[in-house]
């Protein structure tokens, strides 16, 4: 029996809702951010920001961008924690997983640390919601070619 109600998600819906309930992990106190790898359909890793394995979470002992007044997009050295981006990468080396040719998920617009990383990590797209306030991030990924688009719920392809 067909089911006319049913609707799928998109690709891309399916990949983004599994961002954000990746985000969901974070233990940063300013913004909950969360990255996937996908690549041929698959999820080759999953990356939320936050402080590194083992350290106090910023939950904890503090923001210390907060206590210093920090605007976001500035000073990222300025923090505990890396980003969402950053533990994709991490974790897909951990594991021996090449993310070379994959397409990245973000609940945000990388910030340019982490697009340089992404650019040699090989990454061929970058999927986001929500902006970020780095002007460079957006120059170094239309340099190094890596396609960018933000992700619109219900008007992105399959």
């Amino acid at each position: 029996m067909l089911n006319e109600g049913f609707i799928r998600p998109s690709w891309d819906e399916y990949f983004m809702g599994i961002t954000r309930m990746v985000a969901e992990r974070s233990t940063c106190l300013r913004r909950q951010v969360g990255a996937i790898a996908v690549r041929d359909r698959r999820i080759l890793a999953t990356g939320y920001n936050g402080a590194p394995k083992g350290l106090a979470h910023c939950g904890e002992v503090g923001c210390l961008r907060e206590e210093r007044r920090v605007p976001s997009g500035e000073r990222h050295e300025l923090c505990r924690g890396l980003h969402a981006e950053q533990n994709v990468i991490i974790q897909a080396a951990l594991h021996g997983i090449s993310i070379q040719g994959s397409t990245v998920y973000c609940t945000d617009h990388p910030c340019s640390l982490c697009i340089k990383m992404l650019v040699n990590a090989g990454i061929e797209e970058i999927v986001y919601c929500g902006d970020y306030p780095d002007e460079l991030a957006s120059e170094i990924a239309k340099e190094a070619g890596i396609k960018v688009r933000q992700f619109n719920q219900g008007r992105n392809g399959p």
